[in-house]
């Protein structure tokens, strides 16, 4: 009697809440239909290089609860076999070897392009889904819908948002808060609006490639001298980490000699120290203008990626995880776990794609809709109606001791593309 295809579970990319939650109802979901479940550790790290020992057996009682708890029962990596044909090869024998007929990948859009990439090396022997995960939010899910994991990133990095404002109060300083986001702006635009931080600065809105670390600084100096000409020393700025990645590589490399790249060659932000560096350029501005201000630089991600799920995430990511064992049960293969008004629906890996990059889309922060509009408008930064007031401009220009006319050529280039403001009937 030939032995039943076991389901092989794996995760990929960083931490993200709900992670357990997915393995845990996606076991129980296998274990019931009369199905093995072997959880593989580290990702892609060790059966790409055909260790079949990195591995550990799942079942109903072991996972029962595991779905209260943050950080990944499995681990997690970011190890690339789509990088070398070889440790593809290796991958897809490795499950093989392990008896494994269906795997459930859970990640970002890198795991998501390598369980593409396993699915086609293994010509129809291993069936694959996809659950999308990243605190990020920049898979292309459709509807708006978010991926696993940001919300209870928000919820958390929200409240420490909240706590930075009264502490920025009580001791009249600035923090500069650079939040994760490998790419795109939505976990800072997030939670710096949900906690009405003073400004939020995303990648999106500067509607070009490249962006120059003086321009950053020129809008958070704006934001002080504004901020001051209303009788407020103090402030929380939420940076998004993307904004590195559109920094010249060459401004960039003078305060980080050695960029370091990971697995998927993007450039490891996260080892780029954005917030001195941005600190000491908004400094020096400062300075000229004869302005003090205490400015702290502050990181926040690594304790958003492993706490506790939030029920929204805990609830969502049980549904994901119950969807994908029983899509791959049922036949299904090659496609990504979304649920779109409460009910189930694959995307297909192929609809995933850029055709530009070959690669899975990423997906940006639509600054052309009214939930970004509302965000700017709460923000205290300079804006276009702010230079079409003369008594508002001369009240910044006071504070930076120089004249309306040098105030209107040093900083107004920074709301030429500022949109309208909204406007409603």
């Amino acid at each position: 009697m030939t032995e039943k295809p076991k389901v092989g579970i794996l995760v990929g990319g960083g931490p993200a809440p709900g992670i357990n939650s997915v393995i845990g109802a996606a076991t129980i979901r296998a274990c019931l239909s009369g199905f093995g479940v072997v959880g593989i550790r580290d990702g892609y790290q060790w059966i790409m290089k055909g260790d079949l020992n990195k591995t550990r057996i799942l079942d109903i009682e072991t996972v029962s609860r595991i779905h209260f708890r943050g950080g990944s029962c499995l681990g997690t990596s970011r190890a690339n076999p789509t990088k070398d044909p070889k440790n593809l090869e290796t991958a897809v024998d490795s499950l093989g070897k392990l008896g494994v007929g269906y795997l459930i990948s859970i990640g970002g859009d890198d795991t998501a392009f390598s369980a593409m990439n396993l699915a086609r090396a293994s010509k129809g022997a291993l069936k694959v889904v996809h659950v999308p995960k990243t605190i990020d939010n920049d898979l292309d899910l459709p509807e708006s819908i978010p991926t696993f994991g940001y919300q209870t990133a928000r919820h958390v990095g929200a409240g420490i948002v909240q706590d930075l404002l009264t502490d920025a109060q009580t001791t009249s300083r600035w923090y500069f808060v650079v939040a994760m986001g490998r790419k795109a702006g939505h976990l800072a635009l997030g939670i710096g609006k949900a906690a009405g931080a003073t400004l939020t600065i995303i990648p999106e809105e500067f509607r070009k490639e490249r962006i120059g670390l003086d321009e950053i600084a020129d809008i958070l100096v704006g934001s002080i001298v504004k901020r001051l000409a209303y009788g407020r020393p103090d402030g929380v700025a939420i940076l998004a980490e993307g904004l590195v990645e559109h920094l010249d590589e060459k401004e960039l490399e003078k305060y980080v000699p050695a960029l370091e790249r990971d697995e998927h060659d993007h450039i490891r932000i996260a080892e780029v120290e954005f917030g001195p560096i941005i600190k000491a350029r908004v400094s020096e501005k400062l300075k000229e203008l004869g302005i003090k201000a205490t400015i702290v630089s502050k990181n926040i991600g690594y304790e958003l990626r492993c706490t506790d799920p939030i029920p929204f995430d805990m609830e969502y990511t049980r549904d994901l995880g119950y969807c994908a064992a029983k899509f791959l049960i049922e036949g299904g293969s090659g496609a990504m776990v979304t649920i779109q008004r409460g009910v189930f629906r694959p995307v297909p890996f192929e609809d995933m794609l850029d055709p530009k990059t070959g690669r899975t889309r990423v997906r940006m922060v639509d600054i052309n809709t009214e939930q970004y509009k509302i965000a700017r408008r709460y923000m205290l930064r300079l804006r276009r109606d702010d230079f079409e007031d003369d008594k508002e401009i001369s009240r910044c220009a006071a504070i930076a001791r120089v004249t309306p006319a040098e105030f209107r050529r040093r900083f107004e280039y920074l709301v030429q593309e500022e949109d309208p403001p909204l406007r409603f009937g």
